[in-house]
């Protein structure tokens, strides 16, 4: 590519945006599953959670940093357990904090993207049967429902699920499973129960609330073929992303959340990772997996168009983050060009925060001290907000 990277890169009106999700900023979620978890005597999960980096109540500092560096869009997730810490017992006071931060972005010249599902689940909900409960697709939609008044505050885009396919598989995975190895193949029941409760949602969503954009954010890295391993690749990707993928026929959009890549043998297994430079979280640094990851979902979703809804890098090294997030974008601009329908990029994530077990990884464009919760933005943030493209 010849351009030079700059605010004229991305089209007027491509998303430019951050993101975070709920249990990893919030802090004391009391009333979850994984703080459950978190929280057992010889748990599995390595360091807790705690306090996170408070963005449940700093959260007006942090849409302040997201908006001065200049980006348009703002995705934020919502946890279940906050709304509704009992079954049927709806706690207004969380529906109101939510609407407040709604009402907060738009007031800062952000467009707000909420998750609703961010792989947390109440407690009470995950020890009846979680989603394998015969009622889970209208607990579910009870919940949704509670969220009228922050859907009605001004948001404008609905990601139902954060990574079906990772939230099938998450009852496979061990502490040692890195992408890098591959994933295992998600549990085909909870495969479909992901694909019922998101079509439920949609059609929910679109019948009380018709202005709204939904669709769903799957997880999609860079599978590539080895010389003569082109079906097997096919076959691979089919139970970890493709099924996914075709189940957002007439949503609005796809998120897709890309980090690194991965490389099919003719066996159709994922072959070693090369030996080359890593992340902090084991992964290949390999930042022009996202140009491949969305022509490959491009293909898959036949016309439905895509927003990246997750990408970063985690790394101690900003310098490197910036060198990381350039290829990238390098590379999606290229997918652009040769066709692929992207309306916006969010970066994952907008403060350093946990990362399901661990604080190590650091994915943030503002770092966070986890004693006092102070924010101090690094060159990155500065830098990716002023990339936003020019608005019409």
């Amino acid at each position: 590519m010849n351009r030079d990277l700059s605010s004229s890169t991305f089209p007027p009106g491509f998303l430019w945006g951050t993101a975070i999700g709920a249990h990893q900023s919030e802090g004391n979620n009391v009333a979850s599953d994984w703080w459950y978890r978190e929280n057992l005597a010889g748990s599995p999960v390595a360091e807790r959670c705690g306090d996170a980096i408070d963005s449940y109540h700093r959260w007006p500092e942090d849409l302040d940093l997201a908006a001065q560096a200049g980006f348009t869009d703002y995705r934020f997730g919502i946890e279940w357990s906050r709304i509704e810490p009992a079954d049927g017992a709806i706690s207004r006071a969380a529906v109101a904090h939510y609407r407040r931060i709604v009402q907060g972005a738009v007031a800062r010249g952000l467009r707000p993207m909420v998750t609703l599902h961010h792989f947390t689940l109440p407690l009470w909900f995950a020890a009846t049967g979680g989603w394998q409960h015969q009622d889970a697709v209208e607990r579910f939609l009870n919940y949704v429902d509670a969220l009228a008044p922050v859907l009605e505050a001004g948001v404008v885009r609905v990601e139902t699920i954060n990574e079906p396919n990772i939230v099938a598989v998450l009852p496979l995975l061990t502490s040692g499973t890195s992408l890098a190895e591959g994933l295992p193949v998600p549990d085909n029941a909870l495969t479909q129960i992901m694909i019922a409760v998101h079509r439920a949602t949609v059609e929910r969503l679109r019948v009380r609330h018709p202005r709204l954009e939904v669709g769903w954010g799957v997880s999609v890295q860079d599978y590539q073929a080895e010389p003569g391993a082109e079906a097997a690749t096919e076959a691979y990707c089919e139970p970890r992303d493709h099924v996914f993928l075709r189940a957002s026929k007439g949503d609005d959009f796809v998120g897709i959340h890309t980090y690194t890549r991965g490389r099919i043998g003719a066996d159709g297994l994922p072959l070693p990772a090369p030996d080359n430079e890593q992340t902090q979280t084991g992964w290949e640094f390999y930042p022009a997996a996202l140009g491949g990851a969305v022509r490959r979902a491009s293909r898959v979703v036949d016309g439905i168009p895509l927003i990246v809804t997750e990408n970063g890098v985690a790394t101690s090294d900003d310098a490197r983050r910036i060198r990381y997030t350039t290829q990238a974008l390098y590379a999606l601009r290229a997918a652009m060009d040769d066709g692929a329908d992207v309306r916006g990029y969010f970066h994952w994530s907008l403060l350093d925060n946990w990362e399901w077990g661990h604080w190590g990884p650091t994915f943030g464009l503002i770092a966070v001290d986890r004693t006092t919760f102070a924010r101090t933005p690094k060159p990155s943030l500065a830098w990716l907000g002023a990339l936003a493209p020019r608005q019409p």
